[in-house]
């Protein structure tokens, strides 16, 4: 049975209580933010359309228990803009309540949290494949930028008093700016405006168009700052991890994937529709050999800015499709899990409890209890 909603007034006594006994991060010049095993607890105060009842019950206090009891260490919470505020700025009450909730019951669990805002009205990271690219505004309007900022002003002034060590924030995901250096820009007036207000708060930072690996090279991180994180997402191939996925174009394959090796078959790849075959063809599919060295090595420009920076690495989201064939989605796991391993990688799987998932709020139950096992292994 789900526990019953936790007041605000409870909520800020804990608050003030674990402020008492956690202020050593307020003297070191680095966080003790360390993290390792997370997952997404997204869809919840994020693109979701759930209010009221149903979304104070979707999330509770034994959620955060049960991902400690397993093994992780931290989660990554995305919130939306339209949760949090209405159209005119005004606050959401029952969202800011929810957030501190779970921050709370995280750490009771000894778990971190990064706070990421994950969309907000001025940018949508899917807007483009969606055919709605000219409703994102944020690169080309300084009010737009300037509201981001707000946003987070307002947000400070909730979660600052948790320790530097228990809570980080993830000022925007997955940007995607037609110039590389659009974003680096805004990142720029974000981390200023940030570090006036929390000169010591961890901060996660990732890279242009969608936290690609591809573009992290052109990322351009604030320096003598070794209070970041920075942020990579990966989900390739695309053909596997999406696999019959309704939103992506690459979901309508309809063929035979093989991994490792290469993906698509001659025979499969004849049966497509030229659409298809075009993506494909684009994706080199049908050619490119797909394995563990091929992760290794869309990983090095990564791996190379976290050295380059001296800072800490995390995939941010990474997982597969629940109705993609388990044996190739365990397969695709476990080399991911063995490279992050080798490169000191921290990571938050996409996600807890939805469509790329593995537990079921409905049955309280698991719905994947393979992949949490493989997760999980030393």
């Amino acid at each position: 049975m789900k526990k019953a909603f936790i007041s605000l007034a409870m909520i800020a006594m804990t608050m003030l209580g674990f402020t008492a006994c956690s202020t050593k991060s307020e003297t070191n010049d680095v966080n003790n933010f360390r993290i390792q095993r997370g997952t997404n607890v997204s869809h919840w105060l994020s693109q979701s359309e759930e209010r009221g009842e149903a979304r104070r019950q979707h999330i509770q206090e034994d959620d955060f228990e049960r991902l400690a009891q397993l093994g992780f260490d931290f989660v990554r919470l995305p919130i939306d803009e339209v949760q949090f505020w209405d159209e005119e700025g005004n606050k959401l009450p029952e969202a800011w309540d929810l957030m501190v909730n779970a921050i709370n019951w995280a750490q009771k669990h000894h778990l971190r949290t990064i706070v990421d805002l994950h969309i907000i009205r001025s940018h949508y990271f899917n807007a483009s494949l969606e055919g709605k690219g000219d409703e994102n505004t944020l690169f080309s309007s300084e009010k737009a930028q300037q509201d981001l900022i707000e946003m987070w002003y307002q947000l400070s002034d909730v979660l600052k008093g948790y320790s530097n060590d228990s809570v980080a924030y993830e000022f925007m995901n997955e940007p995607v700016a037609d110039d590389h250096e659009q974003w680096n820009q805004l990142i720029v007036k974000v981390h200023q405006a940030l570090r006036e207000r929390e000169p010591q708060r961890t901060l996660v930072i990732g890279s242009n168009l969608w936290q690609g690996y591809e573009t992290i090279k052109y990322l351009k991180v604030p320096e003598n700052d070794k209070n970041i994180i920075l942020s990579f997402h990966y989900y390739n191939p695309m053909i596997l991890t999406h696999y019959g996925a309704w939103w992506t174009p690459i979901g309508k394959y309809t063929g035979k994937v093989n991994y490792p090796g290469v993906l698509v078959s001659k025979e499969d790849y004849d049966a497509q529709t030229p659409e298809v075959k075009k993506l494909l063809d684009e994706n080199h599919y049908t050619t490119q050999v797909w394995d563990i060295d091929k992760i290794r090595e869309d990983f090095k420009d990564a791996i190379a800015a976290a050295k380059k920076y001296n800072l800490q690495l995390f995939c941010g989201e990474w997982g597969v499709y629940e109705p993609v064939n388990r044996e190739l989605a365990y397969k695709w796991t476990k080399d991911m899990l063995t490279v992050f391993k080798e490169n000191n990688i921290a990571w938050t799987t996409w996600c807890y409890d939805a469509d790329f998932g593995f537990w079921d709020q409905q049955k309280n139950d698991f719905k994947d209890k393979g992949l949490v096992d493989l997760l999980m292994e030393k």
